[in-house]
């Protein structure tokens, strides 16, 4: 009976996120697709993105972003901005982290999400990992978006991992543009979205999302040469924290890294 009446409640828990992703949009349609015609209002709609879509979600789930932080992001600056990827929340807790104004970089297929797809095409930086001609398109747009001040945000896990693996390896996407942009690489863990919205069905609960922001690491002497040692030691931060103090849906004996 308990385990019947937990599922309900995990069931109701998921319709009531995709409620919450819908109804600020719909609200909000007619200014963000105004700040969305143009580059030039990409800031206007970033603050909504941030201030209001992505507060609607976190706190209306129930999910409190308790965000730590080793070093400060500095106000007109860009940056590559690095994260584990486990749950549907990284978006949202992601626009928490960064006053200032990123742009996506991800995966095609979330066009097709209703609604929100509309705009993730209009406002983020789609890449086609099995086509090199996206992948080199990519590169030209993120050195536009860089140029207009805007910093970068990618998941180099890539795709969503098994959930029993801890943390994926990372993809050389991220790395290689931070250097070849010469901008600083910031590591950021999340703690404890996959315990609180993971991307199994039957999973979640209302709770602190614990994040940490690392020490940033410089790349304006490296060389295209070095990207996988940063890739290695981004990954190395990232994964000590998940070990020392995250929280995991799953059981200790389960957890994998992959190294």
């Amino acid at each position: 009976m308990i385990s019947i009446l937990r599922k309900i409640g995990q069931t109701l828990y998921r319709i009531w996120f995709y409620l919450l992703v819908a109804l600020p949009i719909l609200v909000m349609l007619p200014f963000l697709v105004i700040f969305t015609m143009s580059e030039k209002t990409y800031a206007q709609f970033f603050w909504l993105a941030r201030n209001i879509w992505a507060n609607c979600i976190l706190y209306g789930m129930g999910c409190y972003p308790k965000i730590k932080r080793e070093q400060q992001l500095i106000k007109g600056e860009s940056y590559m901005l690095v994260a584990n990827h486990t749950s549907m929340l990284d978006i949202m807790l992601m626009l928490k982290v960064s006053k200032n104004p990123f742009v996506f970089i991800g995966k095609k297929e979330l066009v097709k999400i209703p609604l929100f797809g509309f705009f993730y095409k209009r406002v983020c930086i789609m890449v086609d990992r099995e086509c090199t001609r996206s992948r080199t398109a990519v590169y030209r747009r993120a050195q536009r978006r860089l140029d207009q001040g805007l910093s970068i945000c990618i998941f180099p896990e890539g795709g969503v991992p098994d959930e029993s693996i801890l943390l994926d390896n990372f993809k050389d996407g991220a790395f290689k543009m931070a250097i070849a942009h010469n901008i600083p690489v910031v590591p950021i863990t999340f703690c404890d979205n996959k315990k609180r919205f993971s991307f199994t069905f039957f999973s979640g609960g209302p709770g602190k999302l614990r994040t940490r922001v690392h020490r940033f690491f410089d790349t304006e002497h490296l060389g295209s040469e070095d990207k996988n040692e940063l890739k290695e030691e981004v990954r190395k931060v990232i994964l000590n924290e998940l070990k020392a103090n995250c929280s995991h849906p799953i059981t200790p004996s389960s957890i994998s890294v992959k190294l």
